[in-house]
């Protein structure tokens, strides 16, 4: 790659002298010092062949670029959505590309072929209304077509979630992110309170909704392999973005805006190590939204496992009402017998240390 950047600036180089010196011979012509005819055709038979040749090797670098380039692409799409947008962006890439080398290399062309000559008079060619009609209507039939499937693509993966989807939140913070689980009875999250938001919950969790009893928090994203996974998204405080790369899923965190994404992972955790030959490899959730000095290392590690391994996973989990007893005092009368089923017969440590021990695998 060096060394195509070295060759690169000495063609500009010279490129850039080229052009001085046309300028210069250009303003002698105009003060009135009139270069002969056989030099100006030398001058435009040099320039045209130097198009075509700019047209070839351009040509070339722009192959061996996309080719040299493949290994740093994402590798196979991890979820069911991914496959369609990857698709997609590759029909639009190829439609793009195409109408790019058509256009360009009959403009090189054209500079070739019809470079000043003495003894040819160009024709004047005012107007074709059905050649501007041809060029009009086919780049717009084309540009709807895919217009129309990104919308429909875009329109399906933030549609209504599946009924047996499983339910996830996922919420921004400078600078990371809290994980939240519908819990193991219910499998609905509960409310959340910012007023309600203090050094333990981070969340806001409000245990005035019974189905918070059961929800738990971690430190990393566990996703079941297979199974649609709706993702509701939050910021505390400003804009954040969510990002998973392999599994083609962003969608911004917006303060006072919950946003959702639904989606199906395909590819677990020890599939792609194997499929990328890394047995250390993990996927990760990024913020891609610049929201601070932290926002380097806004990123979490992300698993996605068998459905087996995730029930196994989910079913060790600690509520946090259960890690966090003293919250027992903040459950209406009426439904603190529901709620007390929760609360250990023995106290456990509520202090943030224990509460990411347990919620990490």
């Amino acid at each position: 790659m060096n060394y195509l950047v070295g060759l690169l600036s000495v063609v500009f180089f010279i490129l850039a002298i080229t052009v001085i010196s046309k300028s210069l011979k250009l303003n002698k012509n105009l003060s009135g010092e009139n270069e002969s005819d056989s030099a100006l055709d030398s001058h435009n038979n040099t320039n045209a062949v130097g198009f075509l040749l700019f047209w070839l090797f351009g040509t070339i670098a722009g192959v061996w670029s996309f080719l040299h380039s493949q290994p740093d692409f994402l590798p196979e799409a991890a979820s069911a959505h991914g496959v369609k947008t990857d698709s997609m962006f590759w029909i639009s890439m190829a439609v793009v590309t195409f109408a790019f080398f058509i256009t360009n290399s009959l403009l090189f062309f054209f500079a070739f072929q019809y470079r000043n000559d003495k003894n040819r008079k160009a024709t004047f060619y005012p107007v074709n209304h059905k050649l501007e009609i041809i060029w009009t209507i086919i780049p717009a039939i084309v540009m709807a077509i895919l217009v129309f499937t990104g919308w429909r693509t875009w329109r399906d993966i933030t549609s209504q979630a599946p009924s047996n989807a499983v339910v996830i939140e996922v919420t921004g913070h400078q600078f990371g992110w809290y994980v939240r689980y519908a819990g193991n009875d219910d499998s609905q999250l509960g409310n959340i309170n910012y007023k309600l938001i203090d050094e333990t919950n981070s969340l806001g969790l409000d245990f005035t909704d019974k189905n918070s009893f059961d929800d738990f928090t971690a430190s990393e994203l566990h996703l079941p392999k297979g199974v649609p996974v709706l993702l509701k998204i939050r910021a505390q405080d400003v804009l954040h973005s969510v990002y998973l790369p392999f599994q083609r899923v962003k969608m911004d965190a917006v303060p006072g805006m919950p946003t959702k994404f639904w989606f199906t992972p395909t590819i677990s955790t020890d599939e792609m190590r194997a499929k990328l030959g890394k047995k250390d490899f993990n996927f990760k959730l990024n913020c891609t939204e610049i929201c601070g000095r932290g926002h380097f290392g806004m990123a979490i590690t992300v698993f996605v496992d068998e459905p087996a391994d995730y029930k196994k996973w989910v079913m060790e989990q600690k509520p946090f009402l259960t890690m966090n007893p003293a919250y027992l005092s903040k459950v209406p009368e009426n439904l603190k017998a529901k709620a007390s089923k929760y609360i250990p017969a023995e106290p456990i440590a509520a202090d943030s240390t224990a509460r990411e021990a347990v919620s990490v695998k």
